[in-house]
């Protein structure tokens, strides 16, 4: 009896593979469905961020899913200002950040100066580095002088008396 039952759970294992391959080489035949094959590559993914960055948030800063650290290129932003207008974000629209409070009137020179550069999208987290918009975690050695280098941000001209 012994012996029926293993042969019997051995046909039944190579039974139960026989249709697991063939419903799954044929998975929309076996359902009875009629789609037409499309080649894989053909379907692309495209996440949120490379959709945003076709709009003007490719092309400006925005506002409201900046770090500190992107002001730098603007003069007189980085970091005081910086601070204060990711602090107080989001933004409904870019003027909205010459309405923070306790501004300066050389701070409001600066925004208006580089207003044009700047819009505002929806907040996203994906942007913000998991919400992180004051360290934001990039480090490059060029621009932050954080590198093994010992020599690197160092001024040499204070040390030898510019020669």
């Amino acid at each position: 009896m012994q012996s029926f039952f293993r042969r019997l759970g051995l046909l039944s294992l190579v039974f139960a593979s026989c249709l697991t391959f063939f419903g799954w080489s044929h998975p929309v035949n076996a359902v009875g469905l009629n789609l037409q094959s499309v080649p894989a590559l053909a379907v692309t993914y495209r996440n949120p961020v490379d959709a945003k960055l076709g709009t003007d948030y490719g092309q400006k800063l925005d506002l409201n899913n900046a770090s500190v650290r992107v002001f730098t290129q603007y003069k007189g932003m980085y970091p005081t200002l910086a601070g204060k207008i990711v602090q107080n974000a989001p933004y409904s629209n870019v003027k909205d950040i010459l309405d923070i409070p306790g501004l300066s009137e050389a701070e409001k020179n600066a925004i208006n100066s580089n207003i044009n550069s700047f819009t505002v999208t929806e907040p996203d987290v994906a942007l913000t580095s998991g919400g992180d918009r004051y360290n934001d975690g990039s480090y490059n050695a060029a621009n932050n002088k954080t590198t093994s280098d010992p020599n690197v941000g160092i001024n040499k001209d204070a040390y030898t008396g510019g020669s």
